[in-house]
């Protein structure tokens, strides 16, 4: 093809609803830990195992692996011929997608347009806009799964993906419980608007189960949260029904596991995960069930031998450190409480190395980095007697403007210090400042202003305080001005 040829059929391909053209990209993903992830996915036997593969193949072809991806595309065609006959050209979009990008990024410019081709037929009937692509419910689901299995960042992005596929397919089980699993996660991240309202999953994983009372993954996802809302009688029930309907997937035995660890029958826990485990011997959240358990077993010890305590603390950095072995990015809670083991087995040097490596990381959730900074803090401060790192890791989880617990701990663990500084030495003008911004970030305008002056009258050359001081009181005569003219504009 002429190089105008191949400028137009990239042109077309930037049209395509599909994971080349979706976020999350190259730069943003770490693609060995999606891939382990996916591979999970499959090995599990999860129900939507041709999106994973669609996605797998997407990973493949950004290493570089063409004539893989092209394998994981054959398998998401296969399996979406046998599941989905009546529906197999609206299901093949996304597919069909990526197999043209694939065979552009081969270099097999006439077989993308092969399959440009088939998508124009495909599409042109059920879309008003760009002939190689339709946005129909099926398009936006498997957006939907592809994001909430990408990295949490992404989340709500794919809760809009499921909103979007609901609204013109409201009865489909499979939006439902995409939607439903959305919410599930993000009610459990503090400072989101889903968990200021934990009932919502609920809502949506009844519904999967009145459209389809065998689905036992929606099941043990509704006990787990069920659990967390105190409804213990009916997650219990929960629970042992998805185990007997399906007690040979990993995905429900591994949350069966935690409900059960949740509940304090820690045997029972490990039980089940050693069972998921033999199925999906490398399964990242399955090591780190079986990590927390240990860890839970160890916290129970009295009076322990050393060999005992020593043998579960072993058992916990083993499985904990095999969580995040390919999910350094991703999988910060697994990398804390491994560093949380080590500095109960006294190895300080190792968590440090883990808390200074987790502290580098860009572009994960806030309330992540805020849990970076709260733990790595503490430790800091109890572990290594260093005030100084300790104030400028709880200053920096602080300054990330995300209202969560962490950050409320943040807070806490800072204003706690400076109040023991200030009976020591009432004119320390830094810590006098720490709580200036206290005040400031908590609303209290006039104490924060009252602290600021007080910081300038023992460091009165300090530009920062003068320049927040006078902030805050502009803002404050501006805000009383407001009032002023609300309360006197009904006289006129």
């Amino acid at each position: 093809m002429s190089n105008t040829s191949g400028d137009l059929l990239k042109e077309k391909l930037d049209q395509l609803q599909c994971h080349f053209t979706w976020r999350p990209q190259k730069e943003t993903m770490d693609l060995e830990d999606v891939m382990y992830r996916l591979q999970d996915s499959i090995d599990m036997n999860m129900k939507y195992k041709d999106q994973s593969y669609n996605q797998l193949a997407f990973v493949n072809c950004l290493q570089g692996r063409c004539e893989e991806a092209i394998q994981n595309l054959k398998e998401a065609e296969n399996i979406v011929r046998e599941k989905h006959k009546t529906e197999f050209e609206r299901r093949s979009i996304v597919t069909y997608g990526n197999f043209a990008w694939v065979h552009c990024h081969m270099g097999q410019l006439t077989k993308a347009q092969s399959y440009l081709d088939k998508l124009e037929m495909i599409c042109k009937p059920l879309s008003d806009g760009p002939c190689y692509t339709a946005m129909i419910p099926e398009v936006y689901g498997e957006k939907g799964w592809s994001l909430l299995s990408s990295a949490a960042e992404f989340y709500e992005e794919a809760k809009e993906c499921f909103a979007n596929a609901l609204e013109q397919d409201p009865d489909n089980t499979e939006w439902i419980m995409g939607y439903a699993t959305v919410l599930y996660r993000l009610e459990a991240f503090s400072g989101t608007p889903e968990s200021c309202d934990q009932s919502q999953s609920v809502k949506y994983f009844r519904r999967v189960l009145e459209l389809d009372p065998d689905d036992a993954v929606a099941m043990v996802l509704l006990a787990v949260k069920l659990q967390m809302l105190g409804q213990n009688e009916e997650a219990n029930e929960l629970v042992e029904q998805s185990l007997q309907k399906n007690s040979n997937l990993p995905y429900v035995l591994r949350y069966a596991a935690k409900y059960y660890r949740q509940r304090g029958s820690v045997e029972k826990a490990i039980e089940l995960l050693k069972q998921a485990w033999e199925l999906t011997p490398h399964s990242c959240f399955l090591h780190h069930q079986l990590g927390l358990c240990y860890k839970r077993k160890l916290e129970w010890l009295r009076n322990p031998e050393f060999q005992q305590r020593a043998e579960l603390i072993n058992l916990c950095k083993y499985h904990l450190e095999k969580a995040f072995d390919h999910r350094h990015r991703s999988f910060i809670r697994a990398q804390l409480d491994f560093a949380d083991i080590c500095i109960t087995s006294g190895e300080y040097s190792r968590a440090e190395e883990i808390y200074s490596r987790l502290e580098e990381l860009v572009d994960i959730r806030p309330e992540n980095m805020q849990s970076i900074c709260l733990e790595a803090g503490l430790f800091q401060l109890h572990q290594k007697n260093s005030e100084t790192n300790a104030v400028r890791l709880f200053l920096k989880g602080l300054k990330i403007e995300y209202n969560s617990r962490q950050w409320e701990k943040c807070g806490m663990n800072l204003e706690k210090w400076a109040d023991r500084k200030l009976c020591v030495n009432a004119q320390d003008s830094k810590v006098l400042g720490i709580k200036a911004l206290l005040y400031q970030l908590d609303g209290i305008k006039d104490k924060a202003t009252e602290y600021f002056e007080k910081a300038l009258e023992f460091d009165p050359g300090n530009e920062e305080y003068q320049h927040t001081g006078r902030f805050i009181e502009r803002e404050a005569r501006s805000a009383a001005v407001s009032l002023h003219m609300e309360a006197t504009e009904g006289n006129y």
